[in-house]
């Protein structure tokens, strides 16, 4: 502002001299056009030496600006202080992504930046050595085109990122990478890549031992269990004071059946491929088989059973696996609620999601143990086990089932007042199919009801 006024003050100063000469000399107006005219020119002058210095590199503190008077040596040392503060905001910014790629290149994590066009900004050291990047070649390509693997292309493509991708590194089917990907910015993303090799590899022994230790459980457990039977056969020849202990082993014994059993079939369930929606049958009629295999059970409690469900609808994947995870539903229900419970099994659906629900009235679960029911040989009670004859993963069989056909389980429940089970399933996992009979009303059709007392 200054500078402004100082201004003002000389070219009024200026103007008034140039007025009072030509007045005396009688030629005020043409005075006063040469003076507009002097400044109008030193004016160009300095906007000329301006572009000049505006056109030369300023990359380093030596571009010194022209010297000028005035409001121009002002102009001139403000755009001067502008870029000596721009320079040293964009050292520290150099200094710091520097640093930031430093501890980039000393990670052992893969860090890949892709653009919101999907092709390769940058990326640290490790990425190359994990997937066969080259810089600066590969810069600028397409990270599909580089990564040719049919199941990163359909994950990148989704752009749903909840869980990470595992694959085979290209060109080595030994080593395994973990990819997750986050998006930010205008649509670009970062993506994370983990050698987990050694982890899956452990993996893969846990499977292995656990399946091969059940597997060879299973024939000494079924020789100890048959001549238990054959010992309770024939109890009346033995001395009283063994029936207590015998029926004990046996009880047992059976128990460590079952467990093996379940062993097994998490194992089949974690080796085998998943189940693709191809296979389609009737979720009514898999509901009604549970009941009558559950029968003599339901019938033991008093419990009262409901099953509503849509009769016309069809579940796509594995009839087998979706019988087991409803099956251990029903029969937890049927476990942990007191005689003359409640135990109903309702199926809605609409476009998007089918919810197959299995609610009881029993004695609840407490809020802190949801979280871990699904975990193998979680209890919540330790004492359960040997009332109920449980195995203790029931709901881990649950979980990996559904796992295995896209869907999920959501665990609710009140202390004292029940619990609720709910098996969420995509649009891609079931169908509504043609009715078989036409004389049927639409009601009779759509849903069915039975209830055991």
């Amino acid at each position: 502002m200054y500078a402004w006024r100082s201004e003002l003050k000389w070219l009024l100063v200026v103007f008034s001299l140039t007025g009072a000469v030509g007045y005396f000399l009688n030629i005020l107006l043409p005075s006063l056009l040469v003076l507009t005219l002097i400044l109008l020119i030193i004016d160009l002058l300095q906007l000329h030496r301006l572009k000049t210095w505006l056109a030369k590199d300023h990359g380093s503190d030596k571009s010194e600006p022209p010297v000028s008077f005035g409001v121009w040596g002002g102009v001139f040392d403000g755009i001067y202080r502008l870029q000596k503060q721009e320079r040293r905001a964009s050292a520290h910014l150099e200094s710091l992504l520097n640093k930031a790629q430093e501890s980039s290149a000393a990670l052992e994590t893969g860090i890949i930046m892709i653009n919101r066009y999907n092709n390769l900004d940058w990326w640290n050291r490790a990425t190359e050595t994990m997937l066969g990047l080259r810089y600066p070649q590969d810069r600028g390509q397409s990270i599909t085109n580089l990564i040719r693997a049919p199941e990163f292309a359909e994950y990148f493509n989704r752009e749903s990122y909840d869980e990470p991708l595992k694959l085979n590194a290209p060109g080595e089917n030994a080593r395994m990478l973990e990819c997750q990907i986050a998006l930010f910015g205008k649509h670009e993303r970062l993506m994370i890549v983990r050698d987990i090799t050694q982890l899956h590899r452990l993996e893969l022994m846990r499977k292995d031992f656990v399946g091969n230790v059940s597997h060879e459980l299973g024939t000494p457990i079924t020789v100890i269990k048959g001549y238990l039977e054959a010992i309770i056969d024939n109890m009346q020849d033995m001395d009283p004071k063994w029936k207590k202990p015998i029926e004990q082993m046996h009880q047992q014994s059976a128990r460590m059946e079952n467990i093996v059993r379940d062993l097994l079939l998490l194992s089949s369930l974690e080796t085998k491929h998943r189940p693709k929606p191809q296979d389609s049958f009737s979720l009514s009629r898999l509901l009604n088989d549970i009941n009558d295999d559950l029968m003599q059970l339901l019938k033991r409690k008093s419990h009262h059973f409901s099953i509503e469900c849509d009769l016309l609808l069809e579940m796509l994947g594995d009839r087998g696996e979706i019988y087991s995870a409803l099956s251990n539903l029903v029969v937890n229900a049927v476990k942990y609620t007191p005689a003359n419970g409640l135990i109903n099994i309702q199926v809605q659906h609409d476009d998007e999601t089918l919810k197959i629900m299995v609610e009881d009235n029993g004695i609840g679960i407490e809020p802190q143990h949801i979280s871990r029911l699904t975990e193998r040989f979680y209890r919540v009670d330790v004492s359960r086990s040997s009332e109920t004859g449980g195995t203790g993963l029931g709901l881990a069989i649950v979980k990996h089932v559904l796992m295995r056909h896209d869907a999920e389980l959501i665990i609710s429940s009140e202390i004292g007042r029940g619990s609720r089970f709910i098996c969420h399933f995509p649009a891609t996992r079931f169908r509504i199919g043609q009715p078989v009979m036409d004389t049927l009303t639409k009601s009779q059709s759509r849903k069915t009801s039975l209830a055991l007392n």
